[in-house]
């Protein structure tokens, strides 16, 4: 499935109503509401879901959750997270196809899904993103890249709480949701806040970033782990210059002695947050043909992927938190006995 959101749980039932197998692209869901139908439904059927997060068949995520697991970083407390994107089709400005129009448009059966009903657009059509009516805005768009890796790296699931804010400050073309979005997700039984940070106005890279009392991990289609001067694992090491703090104590460069090149900023995000290749056996693949093998594999020989319904109900009700706290000014929690958001 691979529509705009607004598509997703109508489309996602339908299948596995028919006994369809589903591979859905992020995000899950447009609504809350929504993320609960489709998880009813997919776990009523038995059929295999994968939600289309590629990034999960990075090496460098692998080894990040085994250096997680080895308690190499310490006490990891903060987890920080961001986008960065500088050009107008980065911000979803799409070009619009000079031959579309209504003639050749089915605009009432594009937007039959969506909460309000508005007349024909070529801007809500080609640039759907722009506006809640179709699409989640930067929750669903991108922080859910950066949160399903972090769940992968560290097991999180859904937060306790998240508080957003944010505002369209740069492309004031008419859209409704932000261009600067900052979140801030707390998990008090984990000792631990995740922080998510996005612009689609500067292009620095800023990248993923996990802070631990001994060690920090930042986190790409590469790995690196530098070592804290008040770290207490490493304390003795760093006083008899057994380990350098100029240095990394540990970096992973997967394909390292191949060249990688990307034309675009675009492919560079994508390319780092490993959207487009990663490697096996030092030979580069295509991440999106893993993570569809994936799923194939478990159709026919059983079992679950990665990004099964679980994973994927999780993404899909922390972003909507995120975006639920945006829209309506507050601190938004999880309630886990009812299992909703309150």
């Amino acid at each position: 499935i691979a529509t705009p959101d607004h598509w997703h749980a109508r489309m996602t039932i339908d299948a596995v109503a028919a006994g369809k197998h589903v591979y859905c692209e992020k995000c899950l869901t447009r609504t809350e509401e929504e993320a609960h139908q489709v998880y009813e439904a997919v776990k009523r059927s038995g059929l295999v879901f994968q939600l289309g997060h590629q990034n999960r068949q990075l090496e460098s995520h692998f080894k990040a959750r085994e250096i997680i697991k080895r308690g190499l970083l310490g006490p990891v407390n903060l987890v920080e997270t961001t986008t960065n994107r500088n050009s107008p089709v980065g911000a979803w400005v799409y070009p619009i196809h000079e031959e579309a129009g209504p003639h050749n448009i089915d605009w009432a059966q594009f937007q039959e899904p969506a909460p309000h009903k508005v007349p024909f657009s070529l801007e809500r059509f080609f640039r759907w993103r722009c506006w809640y009516d179709y699409g989640t805005g930067l929750s669903g768009d991108l922080l859910s890249h950066e949160y399903d890796a972090v769940n992968q790296i560290m097991d999180l699931g859904i937060p306790y709480s998240a508080v957003a804010s944010g505002g369209i400050y740069f492309y004031q073309d008419g859209r409704d949701v932000p261009d600067v979005f900052q979140v801030v997700f707390e998990y008090p039984e984990r000792n631990l806040t995740l922080v998510y940070s996005a612009t689609l106005s500067s292009g620095r890279n800023r990248g993923r970033l996990f802070m631990g009392h001994d060690a920090s991990m930042e986190v790409g289609n590469n790995l690196v782990v530098t070592v804290d001067y008040g770290s207490t694992r490493y304390k003795d090491k760093i006083k008899n210059k057994v380990i350098d703090l100029s240095l990394p104590l540990f970096t992973f460069q997967p394909g390292a002695r191949g060249i990688d090149t990307v034309t675009s900023a675009t492919e560079k995000y994508f390319a780092q947050r490993g959207l487009l290749y990663t490697y096996r056996h030092g030979r580069r693949v295509d991440t999106a043909h893993l993570h569809l093998k994936e799923w194939l594999e478990c159709i026919r020989e059983g079992g679950q992927p990665s990004c099964n319904i679980e994973r994927g109900f999780e993404e899909a009700i922390t972003c909507h938190m995120a975006t639920r706290s945006y829209l309506e000014g507050r601190k938004v929690y999880w309630d886990p006995v009812k299992r909703r958001i309150v």
